[in-house]
């Protein structure tokens, strides 16, 4: 679209639909998520041909389709919901999108505003309250000229560091209204760090004599990892992941990789006393799952922490915080510090072959994983009590290579490894699922049948929820309720939706159905049917 001077727009006259569509295109929108509702009609009326629109059948799936293919382009995603019944629906993967810090404009139906007054069926009550405070900006515009203009600046809100989704609620009779077009406008959505603390930061480094990282999935969502990589080997520094990183965050078979933080404060504490400066790169400072005493925060460690969230900067217990972008903080720091001599050594052991037994252990399962991990292949992971198990066995070493949720909600993977699907239809995705959070979301499937999305799923079906489990040995529960599930037949589940499955039970056969589903393109689903052992996470 080309830019138009300001007495051309005061002349031109146009739809709130069409001012809206001509902005979508204005800033390279060519896919839309949606689960459609009546109050959404008029916006839906003869959809446009070069906008593809992403049909999922419950708005969770919606959002989380949406949330994976923001992450994976690095562009805000477009979402379809039916008025307030459609939003409480996905309300759960909106706080995921949150915490994922995924790039999202949520635009729901709302009913005529002749009608508001009188509590209307389908009308949504303060609407503009609902989704709060799990996204940066929400509105329901004052007048129906409004929305385009409301639409463009839930675009640029979601698209400032640190990203996350936005809310706009639209009468179903705005859409015909008459308005101007919205200008184009070109909106900055970097911002560089304070150089005078980069250089406080680099003088740490300098005075150490073991400083390490701790890197999360900031460097990954920003593209930072090459600067990262240049930044860790100019000295030596032995790179850690912090707790729950939802990304990657360095080459996992790189010498200098040293490994997966837990979230616990006493288990951090051990990892990191042994250090006296720690730089925190692209993540919290910590993200804990259990209580403990951090003796990181009495001890005379340094610490530096680089971040666009001025959150996590603000509600750090200990050190410098420097906000600002990472593709600028991390290779200016990089900048003031002198290449070393000393040769990187290997930190992380190499995986060795787990015992073999008839049933399918986790272990076993993630060890032939490993092996017949490729290039270009991405994995979504959602199987939180297997999670350690698979950071053992299985090394992700490109960027973009690995996805999964940040918080903790169940129903994410499967919907967000389609939409990883929709935005690299040349990678082989992989979501790794358990059978407890497949149930959540099992009609992402159905979607990922009618576009033909490459995507293997791999069900770990243990009968139950692992990490409840878990967490019941941990605590010293017993007896609790609602943990096993059983009777699921995912073969038949998936095939009603016509995508292709398969089931092993012993070891003798996995190795041989992993290959053949992993080299199969489109989507199919494998069904492991894994030893429901106890794990314990922390």
């Amino acid at each position: 679209m080309n830019l138009q001077s300001a007495s051309e727009m005061r002349s031109t006259w146009t739809s709130v639909r069409e001012a809206t569509f001509d902005f979508l295109r204005s800033v390279g929108v060519d896919t839309f998520f949606g689960n459609p509702g009546s109050t959404e009609l008029p916006m839906l009326d003869r959809w446009p041909s070069d906008i593809r629109y992403v049909l999922a059948l419950q708005e969770a799936s919606v959002v989380g389709m949406a949330d994976g293919y923001a992450r994976a382009t690095g562009k805000a995603a477009f979402v379809n919901l039916h008025s307030a019944a459609g939003l409480g629906h996905s309300l759960g993967n909106v706080f995921t999108a949150y915490k994922n810090r995924a790039p999202m404009v949520i635009i729901a139906g709302q009913q005529s505003r002749d009608l508001l007054l009188n509590q209307p069926f389908l009308g949504a009550t303060d609407a503009p309250s609902f989704p709060k405070p799990y996204v940066k900006y929400s509105i329901e515009p004052a007048r129906p000229e409004d929305v385009p203009v409301a639409i463009a600046q839930a675009y640029r809100i979601a698209m400032q560091r640190p990203w996350g989704p936005t809310f706009v609620s639209v009468p179903v009779d705005d859409w015909t209204a008459r308005c101007r077009p919205v200008r184009d406008r070109e909106v900055s959505i970097d911002t560089a760090p304070d150089p005078s603390l980069v250089e406080k930061a680099a003088a740490m480094l300098l005075g150490a004599k073991a400083p390490v990282l701790v890197v999360g999935p900031e460097v990954d969502e920003e593209n930072a990892g090459p600067a990262l990589v240049d930044l860790a080997e100019r000295m030596n520094i032995p790179v850690l992941a912090a707790p729950f990183a939802a990304r990657v965050v360095f080459p996992e078979d790189h010498p200098l990789f040293a490994g997966f933080l837990p979230a616990a404060p006493e288990r951090v504490s051990d990892a990191l006393e042994k250090y006296d400066a720690v730089g925190v790169i692209g993540a919290p400072v910590f993200t804990y799952h259990v209580s403990g005493q951090s003796r990181l925060v009495e001890s005379d460690i340094s610490l530096f922490h680089l971040t666009t969230d001025h959150m996590t900067a603000a509600s750090a217990p200990l050190g410098l915080s420097i906000l600002g972008s990472l593709k600028f903080s991390v290779p200016a720091l990089a900048a003031l510090l002198p290449e070393t001599t000393n040769p990187a050594g290997s930190r992380k052991s190499p995986p060795t072959s787990p015992k073999v037994v008839k049933e399918i252990t986790p272990a076993h399962f993630f060890y032939c994983l490993g092996k017949l991990w490729a290039p270009g292949m991405v994995m979504m992971e959602e199987s939180p009590s297997t999670r350690p198990i698979m950071q053992d066995f299985v090394r992700i070493r490109e960027w973009g290579g690995f996805y999964t949720m940040s918080s903790g909600g169940l129903g994410y993977g499967l919907p967000g490894a389609v939409g990883l699907g929709l935005a690299r239809p040349e990678h082989k995705i992989v979501c790794v699922i358990g059978d407890g959070s497949f149930m959540y979301s099992p009609q992402a499937l159905w979607t990922a049948v009618q576009h033909n999305v490459n995507l293997t799923v791999l069900v770990l079906n243990n009968g139950g929820y692992g990490a409840m489990r878990s967490f019941s040995r941990t605590l010293q529960v017993r007896d609790v309720p609602g943990i096993d599930v059983q009777g699921l037949d995912f073969l038949h589940l998936a095939k009603s939706m016509g995508c292709p499955a398969q089931r092993v039970r012993t070891s003798a056969e996995l190795e041989d159905a992993l290959k053949k589903n992993l080299e199969n393109t489109g989507p199919g689903l494998l069904e492991v049917v894994v030893d429901p052992e106890v794990h314990i996470l922390y």
